[in-house]
């Protein structure tokens, strides 16, 4: 975290063999850490959102893959490879959309077939489960510097969900743009959608910042355009769990805030690692995850929604790639059409082990 001495929102616990996480659920309230020592115990918590956000996703995956390894006792290498195949294929079936969750499991795989034996394949699989989480925190703040260039010296900047350093190791994506633009000395005031139905925003976003010093307002997600037209807003900048060749994935809610700000001719930017991007698809290939009624019908024990009323509740939305002005990356910040940048990503990505 990027204040004090806290935990990453992920870590490897090596001491004791576990995963070790922030509960995000607990959050404005309680500020807690939680062991998952079996991947059933991480797989929970994944659905449950306790560990949610791409990047964050991606680090989880890769320690479940590892933490899967060492509890095993199977002694024959190929009855192991294919036992944590299946514990792969588990996580990999929790969050439907986001990209990074199955990138961290399949990288992890991909390193222990490389093993000669059971023991090598365990060392190999936490080895490669900390380079993920390390690589990440250096490429977040490498992203965040190129993102850094786009705000104004004075500004006010608009963002949805959670995309900070409790959606990543630390730092964050669309927060870390934030973070290093007040690190260079710019003025920077951030507004924070409140992200309904689960309310990331409010909850994790207001939490990061405001305990970081920032200046963050919160403001319900239906009042965006209203501000964009009052000129309270100067750019938007969100996250993204999947990256195709046409569309951005990210929280619902998204689609409307660049549909708004192209209206009213204000940038909006998306923030995101290259290991988001998922340029073999396109949207209507990718499954979008829907969450339980209860998300929406209650509020904690308090109905809002009687129970004959049919309910639709996805997660994520898909906002064109016409709408985006500029994807900040690690590698840089990619501009319209994206064509030809996209091809060069593609064919790295297809070079990759």
């Amino acid at each position: 975290m990027p204040k004090g001495e806290e935990p990453y929102t992920v870590a490897w616990d090596a001491e004791n063999e576990c995963i070790l996480y922030i509960d995000q659920t607990l959050l404005p309230g309680r500020y807690e850490q939680m062991r998952c020592v079996t991947v059933d115990d991480l797989a929970r918590a994944i659905r449950r959102l306790e560990i949610r956000g791409a990047p964050a996703l991606g680090i989880a995956g890769a320690m479940g893959v590892a933490l899967a390894a060492v509890r095993s006792r199977e002694a024959d290498l190929q009855r192991f490879l294919d036992e944590i195949s299946r514990a792969g294929d588990l996580l990999r079936g929790t969050r439907p959309t986001a990209v990074n969750l199955a990138w961290g499991i399949d990288r992890v795989l991909q390193k222990m077939a490389l093993a000669a034996s059971v023991a090598e394949a365990k060392s190999m699989a936490v080895a490669e489960a900390n380079i993920v989480a390390e690589e990440d925190e250096l490429t977040c703040r490498r992203l965040g510097g190129f993102g850094e260039e786009l705000f104004p010296e004075r500004c006010t900047v608009l963002t949805h969900c959670n995309a900070g350093a409790l959606a990543c190791r630390c730092w964050g994506t669309a927060l870390g743009t934030i973070r290093s633009a007040i690190a260079a000395g710019k003025d920077v005031r951030v507004i924070a959608c409140e992200t309904r139905p689960l309310n990331q925003g409010s909850r994790l976003t207001c939490w990061e910042l405001a305990r970081d010093g920032v200046d963050v307002t919160l403001i319900p997600d239906s009042s965006a355009a209203y501000l964009m037209r009052k000129g309270m807003i100067d750019l938007v900048v969100v996250g993204a769990d999947r990256i195709t060749k046409d569309a951005v994935f990210n929280k619902i809610g998204t689609y409307m805030h660049a549909v708004a700000a192209h209206h009213h001719q204000i940038p909006f930017h998306v923030a995101a690692p290259v290991s988001t991007f998922d340029l073999s698809h396109r949207e209507t290939d990718v499954t979008v995850e829907e969450r339980d009624r209860s998300e929406l019908a209650y509020c904690g024990d308090v109905q809002l929604a009687p129970d004959d009323v049919k309910v639709l509740n996805y997660a994520f939305d898909a906002t064109p790639l016409d709408l985006v002005d500029g994807i900040v990356t690690e590698i840089g910040v990619l501009r319209p059409p994206y064509t030809e940048s996209f091809r060069l990503i593609g064919r790295d990505q297809e070079n990759r082990p």
